[in-house]
């Protein structure tokens, strides 16, 4: 950019010091543009001060408040520009004020590099950060409120820089030497600390500010109006822009960020309440299946106690199944936890037909008042290496599915058949049924959370089966059964016979 704004003085050499006239209209509108550029400078500036607290951002905000206020005065009291109405001042207040902004605003700069960042007592533990930074505000105004003023009530004893409207005095010399020494010092005192996207961007500015002095001082002689003097000033109008835009893309940039983790945090929670809710779904979908066996147990037990002649046996029997569940209903937690944990320690190596076994005996009173033809066709033994309370819970909520799928038909057999083979390393395990099947249109979501196709179904079976299977390097999916119903396969990695031994009981 730097590189660019030197081909300006070039161009504008041969023509700097052309003096076109009327010009003076556009003086209003240039200084307009430059208090608005630098007080939003300034704003944004503070604003980034009240989050990071550096002295260095608020001796900068304050240069540029400094340099934006300072233009009004400047704009009120130019030589010609408010005649008519009657705001005209002493020749040299403009020229003070003008030299004010000169070397107010690098002396700032030098403040905003040579200042350590570290944050001061004084303002570190306030409440309230922007009464501190309005004070700051009201200093800096009444700063150059009264600099104009005892410009304008002294004006009979300012020095001589101007000889004329247009001309300045050799006094006036001194100013844009003593700017270019400050400049350079701004620069050197950046260079040395350079640390930050803004610091690189300070340095443009000065560098403009230094070619805008060359044009006005050196090339179009100091002459006001003239086309060097113009096009200083619109250099020093972009130099005043350039942070502005940093700021502004920072400020874009930083909010695109936070608006993108807001949204990820938003993510975050809902991922961690919809797994909360699944976990619980999960735990009450898989305990009312022992749940549902304890009620029946208990209730068959109280029947036959309440015979004419008691049937103790039956009620024993039935009294040692509502344990029997009562335990399942323990295992059953302990399962879902060490899935939600991922915690492989308790698997251990098993015949998967006898876990298929155990589900089916358990299965047998339920389907045979149903009228439900219950058929196995295993092909053992099948050793895996498994959590043998997850895996019954896949097996179990499998069967039940079916049972239920096939409770409604009336026209035809209800059959639900569970077979399994070894095949190309895997075991293989398929529960099918003759019910009314499964719908194209959902059967890509039969196995999301909180999808079911019963109407007191909690769509939690299937979900919850698929994790514990995949957990366990299996798969898990559903085909057609033709001509009616559906088969659910699921596969396991096939262990090796000889390190497999029957941890678990028959149930």
């Amino acid at each position: 950019m730097l590189g660019a704004l030197v081909v300006v003085p070039l161009v504008a050499a041969p023509f700097a010091q052309l003096q076109p006239p009327g010009t003076e209209i556009f003086v209003p509108a240039y200084a307009a543009s430059a208090f608005l550029v630098e007080t939003l400078t300034a704003a944004l500036l503070f604003a980034i001060f009240s989050i990071d607290r550096s002295r260095s951002l608020l001796a900068l905000a304050a240069g540029y408040l400094f340099s934006g206020l300072l233009v009004i005065p400047w704009a009120l009291t130019f030589p010609g520009v408010f005649s008519a109405l009657g705001s005209d001042a002493n020749l040299q207040v403009t020229s003070v004020i003008a030299a004010m902004r000169r070397l107010g605003f690098p002396l700032f700069v030098l403040a905003y590099a040579l200042i350590r960042d570290r944050e001061p007592s004084y303002y570190r533990n306030r409440k309230s950060i922007g009464s501190f930074i309005a004070g700051q505000i009201i200093v800096v105004a009444a700063a150059t409120t009264g600099l104009a003023s005892i410009a304008l009530l002294l004006a009979e004893y300012l020095p001589v820089f101007m000889l004329d409207e247009r001309d300045v005095a050799p006094l006036w010399h001194y100013v844009p030497a003593a700017a270019v020494a400050l400049y350079l010092a701004g620069l050197a005192s950046i260079w040395l600390r350079r640390r930050s996207v803004l610091d690189l961007w300070l340095m443009v500015v000065l560098g403009t500010l230094l070619i805008e002095i060359l044009l006005i001082s050196y090339l179009g002689r100091a002459t006001r109006l003239s086309v060097g003097w113009w096009m200083g000033r619109l250099l020093g109008l972009v130099s005043a822009s350039v942070v502005l835009l940093v700021l502004l893309s920072e400020t874009m940039v930083l909010q695109t960020r936070l608006a993108r983790s807001i949204r990820s945090e938003r993510l975050a929670r809902e991922s961690r309440l919809t797994a909360m809710e699944a976990l619980s779904a999960s735990i009450a979908h898989e305990i009312n299946q022992p749940l549902g066996s304890m009620v029946t147990n208990a209730s068959a037990g109280l029947r036959w106690l309440d015979n004419d002649v008691p049937r103790v046996d039956e009620a024993r029997s039935a009294l040692r199944r509502v344990v029997r569940d009562g335990h399942r209903a323990r295992d059953v937690i302990d399962g879902i936890r060490n899935l939600f944990r991922k915690d492989s320690r308790e698997r251990a190596p098993i015949d998967l037909n006898r876990i298929i076994g155990s589900v089916m005996r358990r299965s047998e009173e339920e389907t045979r008042f149903g009228r439900i033809s219950l058929e196995a066709d295993l092909e053992g033994p099948l050793p895996v290496i498994v959590n043998a309370v997850q895996m019954e819970q896949v097996v179990s909520n499998l069967v039940a599915n079916s049972v239920d799928a096939v409770s409604s038909v009336t026209d035809r057999p209800r059959v639900v058949r569970v077979a399994s083979r070894r095949q190309d390393g895997d075991v293989v395990v398929m529960v099918e049924d003759t019910g009314p099947g499964i719908a194209p249109d959902i059967r890509h979501r039969i196995f999301d959370p909180f999808f079911s196709t019963k109407p007191e179904g909690m769509g939690m079976g299937l979900m919850f089966s698929r994790s514990i299977i995949e957990n366990h390097g299996g798969r898990l999916w559903m085909s057609d059964n033709r001509p009616h119903g559906a088969i659910f396969h699921l596969t396991l990695p096939y262990h090796a016979p000889s390190d497999t031994t029957d941890t678990e009981p028959d149930r």
